[in-house]
């Protein structure tokens, strides 16, 4: 028997790190498709802006005589929008720095077209107008809270494969850390708003 025991305690040590290597990779894999799954959930809902973007466009178009240049800055940041695709399992900070970039450029133009609007009153008691300007309200919030969403899932995956003795495998694995939703460059500093209106 004695002879058997360094045998017995090399295959309770190999059957142990199997069954560490094992259950680190499982829930390596399910954190980080939690998070793919959640940031597709964040593209599907810019997806839903750039598709309600695309009514109002039509509907403002209607208004004969609406500031050309303003639809059209809205036309060609939503074509931006929709050309960028990320790969959910493969995100860098590159990667989310321009699809952020892109997306605040077709926000901004939308701003700068909800803005125009006002100086047309037969366009603001449209009713089409008016659903649509509350639709994508909402949809701003949904965004929001995707992005938020995201964030969320994404650390406990991050604190899995950091953590040591985790993160020797994750090495190993190529299980590499996933990146935060963070917010556009300069929304830390609040907007100058003027209400001088003499």
């Amino acid at each position: 028997m004695k002879k058997f025991l360094p045998l017995i305690i090399i295959a309770i040590i190999i059957f142990g790190l199997y069954s560490w290597g094992k259950g680190f990779n499982n829930t390596a894999v399910n954190l980080k498709e939690s998070a793919t799954k959640t940031w597709a959930n964040v593209e599907s809902s810019y997806q839903r802006r750039n598709d309600l973007i695309g009514n109002l466009v039509k509907t403002v178009q209607g208004a004969a005589d609406f500031e050309k240049g303003t639809l059209t800055a809205v036309i060609e940041a939503r074509a931006k929008a929709t050309s960028m695709n990320i790969d959910p399992s493969n995100l860098t900070p590159e990667q989310m720095a321009k699809f952020s970039e892109v997306q605040s450029g077709l926000s901004g133009a939308l701003k700068s077209l909800l803005v125009t609007v006002e100086r047309y009153p037969e366009l603001k008691a449209n009713q089409n107008f008016l659903e649509l300007q509350s639709q994508l309200e909402g949809t701003e919030n949904r965004i929001n809270v995707a992005r938020d969403r995201y964030n969320e899932v994404v650390e406990p995956y991050n604190n899995h494969v950091k953590e040591f003795p985790n993160s020797v495998l994750a090495g190993i694995l190529n299980f590499d850390p996933m990146n935060y939703f963070k917010s556009e460059s300069g929304s830390e500093k609040a907007p100058d708003v003027n209400f001088d209106l003499k």
